[in-house]
């Protein structure tokens, strides 16, 4: 199978082009950088806001399966320049999207959004019903991509499938996300020699559904390959249909306290003091969130199979291979 992914040199993209390599897909991954992991296909350099050079990858390309990741996905970095994160995302989704319609109308697309279109509004354990409610630049940019993915399914009989990752992480993420950013520091640590390690966090009772990284990829492979891409009873020529979403996560949340504690028990005989610094501490903090992947589940098969122990340890053993300088640069398979 064909497969076109964007975002192919980030950190779910890399593990993506491996997963779709290692299965016998045949993949094209776009970006920026036009990186992709040694043996996992051919990688090309574009400005996904450049939407006739995108469609002239996709024409050349011919995918059978199109898989969006490309996205600035930092919350964070979204309230410093929330202009940028607005603009770069629409650009690029409307790019992928008069793509596909002009240039491969019959492939799948894989459209990866984020948790964070729900607001961490409503009762627990959240489900695709759940209305839509941004509350970060980031989390606006991608809930307008979705609904103009779901404008151009309806118009033009685009299969559309919507995939909405909770936090995943693992081996290759940036150390601005918690769970690797304690992987890194953890690795800092043993490679210096350290018996005692300080770790500083905010709010240690803040609870968040983690996925490995691994485990999420290989639910888009699925949706890309066996889930409807219409809700029930709709088709592409139904007026105002929507396509498929569904939640990709545990269904189970972890605090920051016992990710620190679990650091601890892999890294022992060092020492872990934490800290909390209440400057870190934020006044309205959503203390619980999490998802359901029932829809997933009934659809596919998936179910996540990677414990959170296995992620820590092989993402504090890529940091530890990285930051030893052994020439690791690409996310582990």
């Amino acid at each position: 199978m064909r497969v076109l992914i964007t975002g192919a040199s980030g950190f779910a993209g890399n593990h993506l082009a491996r997963l779709c390599a290692r299965e016998g897909d045949e993949v094209i991954g776009v970006s920026r950088t036009g990186s992709v992991p040694d043996g996992a296909g051919e990688g090309v350099v574009v400005d996904l806001r450049n939407t006739m050079a995108v469609r002239a990858i996709v024409r050349a390309a011919r995918p059978e399966v199109v898989y969006h990741l490309a996205a600035l996905s930092s919350v964070g970095r979204s309230w410093d320049d929330p202009a940028t994160t607005l603009s770069d995302n629409g650009a690029g989704a409307l790019a992928v999207l008069e793509a596909v319609r002009h240039e491969a109308a019959g492939a799948r697309v894989v459209w990866v959004s984020t948790c964070e279109v729900y607001g961490a509004l409503g009762p627990l354990p959240v489900s695709e019903d759940a209305p839509l409610a941004p509350a970060n630049p980031y989390a606006v940019s991608k809930t307008a991509g979705e609904l103009l993915a779901a404008v151009y399914a309806a118009a033009y009989g685009l299969e559309v499938i919507r995939a909405r990752p909770f936090n995943h992480t693992g081996p290759g993420q940036r150390s601005i996300f918690i769970l690797s950013s304690l992987a890194r520091q953890a690795a800092e640590g043993r490679l210096a020699g350290v018996s005692e390690l300080r770790i500083v966090t905010g709010n240690p009772d803040t609870r968040r559904d983690f996925t490995d990284v691994r485990d999420v990829v290989r639910a888009y492979r699925l949706l890309a390959r066996g889930a409807a891409p219409w809700t029930r009873g709709a088709t592409p020529a139904t007026q105002g249909a929507a396509p498929a979403i569904y939640n990709v996560c545990t269904g189970r949340s972890v605090s920051a306290r016992e990710q620190v504690q679990l650091l601890a028990e892999l890294i022992a005989p060092v020492k872990v003091d934490h800290v909390v610094d209440r400057a870190r501490v934020r006044a309205h903090e959503v203390m619980d969130f999490r998802g359901s992947h029932e829809r997933l589940t009934k659809a596919t098969g998936w179910r996540p199979l990677i414990p959170l122990r296995q992620t820590m340890l092989e993402t504090i053993q890529w940091w530890e291979s990285e930051l030893a300088g052994s020439g690791v640069s690409s996310p582990g398979s």
